[in-house]
């Protein structure tokens, strides 16, 4: 069959609308291209923020813990100093105590002793010898606490391990503390040890009449 010029005319227009249509699709691939192109660039600049976030957060977090160790070390000094405060402040009315009232001739603060790779260590320690023969070991805190029961108790029982020549003396335990609950009191005097508080920037004893001492 001969080709006509409407087949002509007709095969052109479609040419040319496929043309457009093609040209439409490329403009809009171009489009796409260019905004994908644009979201990568921003989700390149958001990683970029993040990691310089994180950097400062690792930063801000080295500086906050160092700044807590500081703080732990400006801390645990001051309760160093408390303890010490606390130990200066016992020993003048506790020497009166144990002087005059149980009649001890050596009143010895902050012994330190060592043996065989061992350590005691006892806030006040008096004795006397002779008739009496007797010693007590003052343990002082600014807080007293269950624990300081126990601590206490450890020290008694040690006692005669580091200081041989005490062995034949009765030994008795005093509790000094700043601060110490109705309740625990009542345990302290129920282990049998001495119990003596602060009053008046003075430690006095504080039991009743018919308190019986445990000797250790």
């Amino acid at each position: 069959m001969a080709t006509t010029s409407e087949d002509v005319w007709r095969i052109l227009a479609e040419l040319a609308t496929a043309q457009a249509e093609l040209t439409a699709a490329q403009k809009e691939t171009d489009k796409q291209l260019k905004e994908t192109d644009l979201l990568l660039k921003e989700v390149s600049q958001q990683q970029k923020e993040n990691a310089q976030q994180i950097k400062e957060t690792d930063r801000q977090q080295q500086k906050t813990d160092k700044q807590l160790k500081e703080l732990g070390k400006q801390i645990g000094g001051l309760g160093a100093k408390f303890g010490s405060f606390t130990e200066g402040l016992a020993l003048p009315s506790m020497e009166t105590i144990l002087r005059q009232r149980f009649g001890m001739e050596v009143v010895s603060p902050s012994v330190r002793v060592s043996k065989n790779g061992q350590h005691l260590e006892i806030d006040v320690l008096a004795y006397t010898n002779g008739e009496l023969n007797t010693a007590y070991i003052v343990e002082v805190k600014s807080h007293a606490r269950e624990e300081s029961i126990t601590q206490l108790k450890s020290i008694l029982q040690r006692f005669r391990r580091f200081f041989p020549e005490h062995k034949d003396k009765k030994l008795y335990g005093i509790l000094a503390a700043v601060h110490v609950s109705p309740e625990l009191r009542e345990k302290i005097l129920r282990e049998g040890f001495y119990v003596a508080r602060i009053h008046d920037q003075v430690f006095e004893l504080d039991i009743p009449d018919n308190f019986q001492p445990q000797i250790y």
